[in-house]
């Protein structure tokens, strides 16, 4: 399953991204995270349903005192895209 996930909020020069990475590859989460232009973050994950959910749970408790997450969306997708690691896009 592949979770696209566009992060909201004070989430850019706050170490969001490397946080991100050392969560997914805990999990065993493939894919990536990317600061964007506009200063939201996007993320592509994949794994099964329940492990992505656990990640995104972790996403929206927060993973460092300076992150602050105002909106997060999520959309998920059957199908894989077949990222064979995580990695921090720049």
């Amino acid at each position: 399953m592949l979770a696209k996930i566009l992060v909201e909020g004070r989430v850019q020069g706050v170490g969001f991204r490397y946080t991100v990475f050392q969560k997914a590859v805990e999990k065993g989460i493939r894919g990536w995270v990317l600061n964007n232009d506009d200063g939201t973050v996007s993320i592509e994950a994949e794994g099964d349903q329940e492990t992505l959910q656990q990640f995104i749970g972790d996403l929206k408790r927060g993973l460092n005192p300076f992150i602050r997450i105002t909106d997060m969306k999520v959309e998920f997708l059957e199908e894989e895209k077949g990222y064979k690691k995580f990695q921090i896009r720049y």
